[in-house]
């Protein structure tokens, strides 16, 4: 039971994650849907926490950074 569990979390976040690469190159949403399908994934696989985690910095020191606008 705990494999087919973790199977359909690896199909369910890789189908997200996938989705989400692809939107990189379309005009579509990509920065909302790779973090979902991490969040995902997360749920069983530890290299998938370690990757939302640097996701999550990297979003952080975007937003904290000063706007060039002036």
């Amino acid at each position: 039971m705990k494999l087919l569990r973790r199977i359909l979390i690896g199909l369910v976040g890789g189908s997200v994650l996938l989705i989400g690469i692809v939107m990189i190159v379309l005009p579509a949403p990509s920065i909302l849907v790779i973090p979902a399908g991490l969040a995902i994934l997360a749920i069983e696989f530890v290299w998938a926490r370690h990757w939302l985690k640097k996701f999550r910095g990297f979003i952080s020191k975007k937003e904290s950074r000063p706007s060039e606008d002036g």
